[in-house]
């Protein structure tokens, strides 16, 4: 039996495939079905900062209603809607009942993107029983004027906060828009983040033309997005002290494998587990532990086997590919008329 045991965060996964922030993990028993699915680690879905703003102005406008002379009255109101801090207790209780359901690790999501009290929430999550954070920062400057320094000191102030609160590991997943996605990596590196998990996929509009507007959605990631993270992992394997997690385009243990090979410590995905359930998880577990096996690998000889060596320069590395691929194109595409 190939030994498919993996180090993530710190924390001890009996297989490198973990389920991604998502759909699925919204319930206990959803959470539950990805665990018996055989996933090493599950991540909940995000708990936003905007959910979390709004609770703390709901409580702040009814305590404005009363002084503190009256303060006891608040308790008599239950009927008071209150959605934002009901989002907030039932994620901190699906947390608390999902993490004594399964027996691999919970890693809860947090998604924001300024600096603010929100990030104190973190303190609560662990509280519940979450292994570890994985910090989305879903960041898109539209403030045109706002320079790429000004974006990036305020990742690094968000996981400062974050690190400030809690004493369990914290994941930030990245952008691949940095000007320099590896310096990027460097500093969140410095500053503490556990993890880095490449890469955030945002949200991309499209346009109908029939109704003229724009229209948001969100579309399952394929294969053929994973060669950037792909490529960023293969360069930054040796190079940081945090873990290193793939997510985005993966679709069979084919995927999975090309993700070791680049260097990854796990593959995270919910795009093939939503499209074939959360059993599929098992066949990309298996297809890995079979392809090393043909291979006579193990999984730590196989984890950044074709990464970026250590003796080369990136920068060169990186180039070389680039023109032996328009090479390639030009003899491939070139005779076709």
């Amino acid at each position: 039996m190939t030994d498919l045991t993996t180090t993530y965060l710190g924390l001890t996964l009996r297989n490198p495939v973990v389920a991604s922030a998502g759909p699925l993990s919204q319930t206990v028993a959803g959470v539950r079905s990805l665990a018996d699915g055989g996933v090493g680690a599950v991540v909940m879905y995000s708990l936003f900062e905007e959910q979390l703003r709004r609770e703390a102005e709901a409580t702040a406008a009814l305590e404005d209603l009363y002084d503190d002379s009256h303060a006891e009255a608040l308790s008599y109101f239950p009927s008071i809607p209150r959605s934002a801090e009901d989002a907030s207790a039932s994620y901190l209780r699906l947390v608390e009942e999902a993490a004594g359901a399964i027996d691999v690790p919970l890693i809860a999501s947090l998604n924001g993107a300024s600096i603010g009290g929100w990030t104190k929430t973190a303190r609560r999550l662990a509280d519940a029983g979450a292994a570890a954070i994985e910090l989305n920062i879903y960041f898109v400057p539209g403030d045109i004027s706002m320079n790429g320094a000004m974006v990036e000191e305020r990742h690094l102030a968000i996981l400062g906060a974050v690190k400030e609160a809690v004493d369990i590991p914290v994941a930030v997943k990245m952008s691949p828009y940095f000007s320099s996605v590896g310096n990027m990596a460097l500093r969140l590196d410095a500053s503490g983040a556990d993890g880095l998990v490449l890469f955030n996929r945002f949200l991309q509009p499209d346009i109908d033309l029939d109704r003229l507007s724009v229209e948001s959605g969100v579309t399952l990631s394929s294969p053929a997005e994973a060669r950037l993270p792909r490529t960023w992992i293969s360069v930054l394997r040796g190079q940081v002290e945090a873990s290193l997690a793939a997510t985005t385009g993966v679709d069979t243990s084919d995927d999975v494998i090309k993700y070791i090979l680049a260097g990854a410590d796990v593959v995270m995905t919910t795009s093939s587990l939503i499209r074939r359930g959360p059993a599929y998880a098992q066949v990309l577990v298996e297809g890995l532990a079979q392809w090393l096996a043909a291979k006579g690998l193990t999984l730590s000889r196989a984890r950044g086997l074709l990464a970026v060596p250590d003796e080369a320069s990136a920068d060169a590395y990186e180039r070389e590919g680039y023109v032996s691929a328009l090479e390639k194109a030009k003899s491939t595409y070139g005779s076709l008329r």
